[in-house]
């Protein structure tokens, strides 16, 4: 079947799960979680060789230093403080990829750090600030018309990548529904109908029942959980039999 759709579909991996390996052949992207809110040079040695292994494009995922709330708990720091933190996370990640020959593809902000950037311009300008420093360009941020992520973004000469979540629940603003309330998460059935309805049309239903537009070029589902290799699979399988292209982005 010949298509002009394509998508990449991420993960976030990295961070201890022992389903990792399981989801990494059904995903074109992974985010590495590189000592913020999980992972260590073991950890991030294995994901690395997985990706080599499976010829997944590997990518930095910094969070807020909080390894007691996994990154989800909302912290404050200046930004120069959050462009240091960053920095220094992701260049950890580069030291163990170069050590092993994998090559960075990508940076994405993990968690609550992720979440407040979504609406706050100069935390989004400090994680930004930091991911151009590295020298990598291609940034995953929410996908949005107003995406302040991705506007920052272009504005510190990254490569803006929109993201969309499968499994996640949508406010009618385009932001992801609180973890903790009710339709935060999806069930499977859901995650992969919204997976392919994001790629295939580029909208979204809220869970408050309004249409959103989703124009997003990744797709993230989350990776940590006992069901995430099977999700992965018939996500991937369904994204291909709707006729979208599998890949990771070209930048």
């Amino acid at each position: 079947m010949t298509t002009s759709l394509t998508i990449d579909l991420n993960a976030d991996l990295g961070e201890g799960s022992p389903h990792e390996e399981a989801v990494m052949p059904h995903v074109t992207s992974a985010n590495i979680a590189c000592g913020g809110h999980a992972g260590d040079m073991d950890t991030m040695r294995r994901s690395l060789l997985l990706t080599q292994k499976y010829g997944v494009a590997a990518g930095a995922h910094p969070g807020f230093p909080d390894r007691e709330g996994f990154g989800r708990r909302e912290l404050h720091f200046k930004p120069a403080e959050v462009t240091q933190f960053v920095l220094e996370q992701i260049e950890t990640l580069k030291a163990s990829a170069a050590e092993v020959g994998v090559p960075l593809r990508h940076v994405k902000p993990h968690g609550m750090l992720y979440n407040m950037a979504v609406k706050d311009a100069e935390l989004s300008a400090a994680i930004a600030e930091a991911v151009a420093q590295s020298g990598i360009r291609p940034y995953f941020g929410l996908a949005g018309t107003n995406s302040v992520m991705l506007l920052e973004a272009e504005k510190h000469g990254l490569f803006p990548i929109g993201e969309g979540f499968a499994d996640r629940g949508y406010a009618p603003d385009g932001s992801l529904w609180p973890r903790g309330q009710a339709g935060a998460l999806r069930p499977e059935a859901q995650a992969i109908a919204q997976g392919v309805g994001i790629a295939t049309s580029g909208t979204v239903t809220a869970v408050t029942g309004e249409q959103v537009t989703i124009p997003a070029r990744t797709l993230c589902l989350h990776g940590d959980g006992a069901e995430a290799a099977e999700i992965a699979r018939k996500l991937r399988q369904a994204l291909e039999q709707a006729g979208v292209k599998v890949q990771a982005p070209q930048n």
